[in-house]
């Protein structure tokens, strides 16, 4: 199944080059939702992620040839586009927000209780560091494997595995803080 997603992706891409559009768009409609997904475990913020989805399709749009079906199918290959402009864009908001501004976001607090453990979770996840971060949400999240992870993060497996014990840790002592503070 993968190797037909391959060629499918390598065919729609050489016709998009060739201005097909209808390919570029079918593209975007088979790519879009793990584009965004990823994006928004990582921001933990539907904007953001849809904002970093669109930069996404727009890079691919000036750079079709540099994704290479021998390396991977095209979605890991966006994801991993994804993870450079968000780090990119992070990078810049860093230098742009006032250290009295960089804390956590407060607690947000909702009257469905699965709703609202869902958003600390998420917001836990989105404090976590980057390195850690990616790791959950590409293995535990995404579901990808460990060598896909590795391979997007551009680490040793035994790296992903480590990462994500301690970003597993780090989660558990959060929430475990947050639940004694809502008692």
């Amino acid at each position: 199944m993968a190797e037909f997603e391959r060629k499918r992706d390598m065919e729609l891409l050489r016709r998009f080059r060739a201005g097909d559009r209808e390919a570029f768009a079918a593209v975007y409609r088979n790519n879009q939702a793990p584009v965004f997904r990823f994006a928004l475990h990582m921001t933990a913020d539907r904007v953001k992620a849809t904002e970093i989805t669109q930069d996404v399709f727009v890079w691919l749009i000036h750079h079709p040839g540099d994704y290479d079906s021998e390396r991977g199918d095209l979605s890991s290959f966006l994801i991993g586009v994804t993870r450079k402009l968000l780090q990119r864009r992070l990078h810049n908001e860093r230098r742009l927000v006032p250290l009295s501004e960089a804390g956590p976001e407060p607690r947000a607090y909702t009257e469905d209780t699965r709703e609202s453990e869902s958003a600390e979770l998420r917001k836990a996840i989105a404090a976590l560091p980057e390195r850690y971060r990616e790791a959950v949400v590409l293995c535990d999240l995404e579901e990808k494997s460990y060598e896909d992870a590795a391979s997007l993060l551009d680490c040793a497996i035994g790296t992903v595995r480590s990462r994500l014990h301690r970003a597993r840790g780090l989660l558990a002592r959060k929430l475990k803080s947050q639940q004694g503070c809502s008692v």
